[in-house]
């Protein structure tokens, strides 16, 4: 097992970059959120609020065309593009990838999301892929058969037990030092960044780990994963080493997530999470 480190505020000042003065609208991060079904429609809204929140200039949410006027009602502050099928086809993928800027920095994929076809999924990754777009992949994007697209590409996974078990084949064990192991031994087999969320959020690339330890059980609620994906995304967009991006990503989830569950106790929503981003990001910001 890797010497890892408990994620503190001293840690995460290093890997969130400093805001130049005279920076212009985009040269603090684009990101582009892809996700949302019939069923799932706040999922991506989450996501691109938090991306917001934590810094980033430019969010292009992408959800089914059945839940783009709902999303453009939530915030004045989305671009939103509707795909033109309901779920994930190869048609809606090539016509996403003519719509969204070639100059995108960021982007994650699978929150709440249909997939009709995986073959979709793995263009609209591959595509990205030869952009250069960092990558974040979360919920329905984690399937097995994405592993080898997007094996040694540096790409951020971020699943909860579940869908670790979906994805690499193995359930994490109870013991906090087994499945440690497991997460490094996955990472490092993969060449990819694996976030494995809990009680006690396990971050690794297989070369070196932090843990960030929540102490709040009202994060259970439905969507604050969603948050913590949108987060990863504007952290790849600013900080493109994905260790240190998810590193800070899911240290400011959980410092919301402090700050959420103090003001309303076990009855937080994963809206609230939105609520206190700025004020868990303000140890962290510099201008230069």
């Amino acid at each position: 097992m890797l010497k890892s480190k408990i994620l503190q505020t001293t840690i995460v000042k290093k890997f969130i970059p400093e805001r130049k003065f005279a920076s212009r609208k985009g040269e603090n991060g684009k990101v582009l959120v892809v996700g949302g079904s019939y069923i799932y429609h706040g999922a991506p809204i989450l996501s691109s609020l938090a991306a917001l929140r934590c810094g980033t200039d430019l969010v292009y949410t992408c959800v089914p065309k059945i839940n783009a006027q709902a999303t453009r009602s939530v915030s004045p502050n989305l671009i939103v593009l509707p795909l033109v099928d309901a779920k994930i086809t190869r048609g809606a993928v090539h016509k996403l990838l003519g719509l969204i800027p070639k100059e995108l920095d960021s982007a994650t994929i699978g929150m709440g999301l249909g997939i009709q076809d995986v073959e979709a999924l793995k263009l609209l990754v591959n595509s990205l892929l030869d952009r250069e777009v960092k990558l974040s992949l979360d919920a329905s994007a984690l399937v097995p058969d994405i592993l080898p697209v997007i094996k040694n590409k540096d790409v951020v996974v971020t699943p909860h037990e579940g869908e670790f078990k979906r994805l690499f084949g193995e359930l994490p064990p109870n013991s906090k030092k087994e499945k440690i192991l497991l997460v490094e031994k996955h990472a490092k087999e993969n060449s990819v960044t694996i976030l494995l969320k809990g009680p006690t959020d396990i971050v690794s690339d297989g070369q070196k780990t932090f843990l960030n330890v929540k102490n709040t059980p009202a994060m259970t609620v439905g969507g604050t994963g969603d948050v913590l994906s949108g987060l990863v995304a504007g952290m790849l967009s600013k900080h493109r080493k994905s260790l240190e991006a998810a590193a800070a990503a899911v240290f400011i989830n959980g410092r919301a997530g402090v700050l959420a569950q103090k003001k309303y106790g076990l009855h937080m929503v994963a809206t609230d999470l939105l609520e206190f981003i700025a004020v868990a990001m303000k140890p962290f910001d510099k201008v230069t």
